[in-house]
């Protein structure tokens, strides 16, 4: 797949070692895919893969949290900045296919896809409600921005900063929950998998996982299933938790 150039609009500050990039391009994406992101020519040999966090007019926004050398990069980036994207890639939340009562989880980074589900997902009149239940270690940021569209928003944080001090699984609340959509580290995820196994919810996963090409051709990125290894650029990064073999 080739890449487009963009250039960049704007790159703020979040939280610590937390950052918004705002990109210009009308891209179309569904929400949970996402791109794969350089502003590089040799080093470091990756493009990084970052998902999408809010589309609005000829913009695209991405959060993504500096972690090493490619994300120090796109720390760097400023107004102007020419940038290069491959995608959207992968396969994301099928969020006109869902009903009832939702359940959104995520865990540190893992907030970032659920702006642009949230929304879509408000679109869709066969849902009911949307009930949001982030964790983060300390700073809380990316919530906000989802209060006009959620019913309710439960905060966890390790250190007790903010809302409920522990685990954001020590606060999910699944009574009335006909859907669970999940994404942040794996550990968090698949207790948020088993969680839902005991309960009878269904849950919908967004896999972190190394990606390389991006496009399914390494096969770097792959997870178990009950149907075999996958893809999680290709056929995922969304998975059915009844999928996974954790």
């Amino acid at each position: 797949m080739e890449y487009r150039i963009s250039r960049v609009l704007e790159n703020e500050e979040l939280a610590q070692r937390v950052y918004r990039l705002a990109v210009e391009g009308s891209y179309a994406a569904f929400p949970g895919q996402f791109y794969m992101l350089r502003a590089w020519e040799n080093e470091p040999l990756l493009s990084r893969p970052i998902s999408v966090h809010k589309v609005e007019d000829n913009k695209i926004h991405f959060i993504y949290q500096v972690c090493g050398q490619g994300t120090e990069i796109l720390k760097s980036l400023k107004y102007g900045d020419e940038i290069k994207l491959t995608g959207p890639l992968g396969n994301g939340f099928p969020v006109g296919d869902l009903k009832g009562n939702i359940a959104i989880v995520s865990g540190g980074i893992g907030i970032a896809p659920f702006n642009y589900v949230v929304e879509k997902l408000k679109d869709n009149s066969e849902v009911n409600s949307i009930d949001i239940y982030a964790g983060f270690r300390s700073e809380v940021y990316a919530v906000d921005e989802m209060e006009r569209w959620a019913e309710s928003i439960n905060i966890a944080t390790e250190d007790g900063s903010t809302g409920y001090k522990g685990y954001v699984t020590d606060i999910l609340n699944l009574e009335n929950c006909d859907m669970v959509l999940c994404c942040g580290p794996e550990i968090m995820m698949n207790k948020v998998v088993k969680i839902c196994r005991e309960k009878g919810v269904k849950v919908l996963v967004s896999t972190e996982k190394r990606m390389a090409c991006g496009v399914g051709a390494c096969l770097g990125c792959t997870c178990k299933t009950k149907d075999g290894n996958k893809r999680s650029c290709k056929e995922g990064p969304v998975f059915s938790g009844d999928d996974l073999i954790l």
